[in-house]
């Protein structure tokens, strides 16, 4: 079987798979014609987000057996074409669940001790302590909306700081780290909310006015998920009136499929707020991405391929 590497990831998959004797080749540079030109070749492709798979890319593909994403979303392939054509996805959420996980809860203890700003305030030569007087994660109400790898990942890491944790998604299961609650529960109770949805159209700027009102105290935010999950517009209008608290975005809106860009034109006025925000604290869609989960993702794939193709 031949496989066709589009996007770089940690040898360790091309070295299992050469084991179980695929042939593997590389093309991290060529652009999408050129990519669909050899993809009648392959049985297999991995990818990151470079190029989208979609059903005009796929119907050239005519012995692709697999594709194997580096990552936790599929938002990138259009899987009911890939359906049709009987092509296995693989993704690799169990790869980098520990590491959003641990980015989520580092993202909400920075944003409550004002260690960004502090930091900052110090390099310049300010030295304020009232003015950088914290808060404690103890005791507070946590919701989170998807408790699958990640939601669970980042349910896991809160279990020694003593916080009541309600999850909602419709197939979730209460376990020793979460309750399963409904959406209203968590918008009457909630005093953080952090996203851990896939992307797709029912996760469509879940957060927006209407999700904001509801919620009777005010909050913070997290996500580490997709950008379009929340609606930035909604989001600064919260801030502005302080019924959004804060807000931890490793991801935004304005970010390009392949999430390695932000903006092809100019800054949009929403994001020109948060950037100025001291009640914002900002990463680049790096939450899943450590040096662990690097070689994670690629071990976890090659598990999976294996035991598919080792039958």
């Amino acid at each position: 079987m031949k496989v066709l590497f589009i996007d770089s990831v940690h040898p360790i998959l091309e070295d299992r798979l050469k084991m179980m004797g695929f042939a593997c080749e590389h093309d991290y540079t060529s652009n999408r014609e050129t990519i669909i030109k050899k993809l009648p070749d392959f049985e297999g492709i991995v990818i990151r987000s470079r190029i989208k798979v979609d059903g005009a890319f796929l119907s050239s593909a005519k012995q692709l057996k697999f594709i194997a994403r580096s990552g936790a979303g599929l938002e990138n392939i259009d899987l009911d074409a890939a359906k049709k054509r009987g092509i296995h996805l693989f993704s690799a959420p169990e790869g980098n669940r520990q590491a959003v996980g641990e980015h989520s809860l580092g993202m909400i203890l920075s944003l409550f001790n004002r260690l960004s700003l502090a930091d900052q305030e110090i390099r310049s030569g300010k030295w304020q302590r009232e003015a950088n007087r914290g808060f404690e994660l103890s005791g507070k109400t946590i919701g989170i909306i998807g408790y699958g790898n990640m939601g669970k990942a980042f349910a896991k890491c809160l279990s020694g700081f003593d916080c009541e944790v309600l999850t909602y998604h419709l197939s979730d299961t209460s376990d020793d780290y979460a309750k399963k609650s409904s959406l209203e529960s968590i918008q009457n109770k909630a005093q953080i909310i952090s996203f851990h949805t896939p992307y797709d159209d029912s996760t469509h700027h879940y957060l927006d006015e209407s999700f904001v009102q509801k919620m009777k105290h005010p909050f913070y935010v997290i996500n580490t998920a997709r950008g379009k999950v929340i609606k930035t517009k909604a989001l600064v209008e919260g801030l502005k009136s302080n019924q959004i608290l804060g807000a931890c975005l490793d991801v935004l809106e304005y970010e390009k499929a392949s999430f390695e860009n932000l903006f092809e034109n100019e800054i949009p006025e929403d994001f020109n707020y948060l950037i100025n925000s001291p009640k914002v604290l900002l990463s680049p869609h790096v939450a899943g991405w450590t040096h662990e989960s690097y070689e994670k993702l690629s071990s976890v794939l090659a598990d999976k391929i294996e035991k598919m193709y080792s039958c």
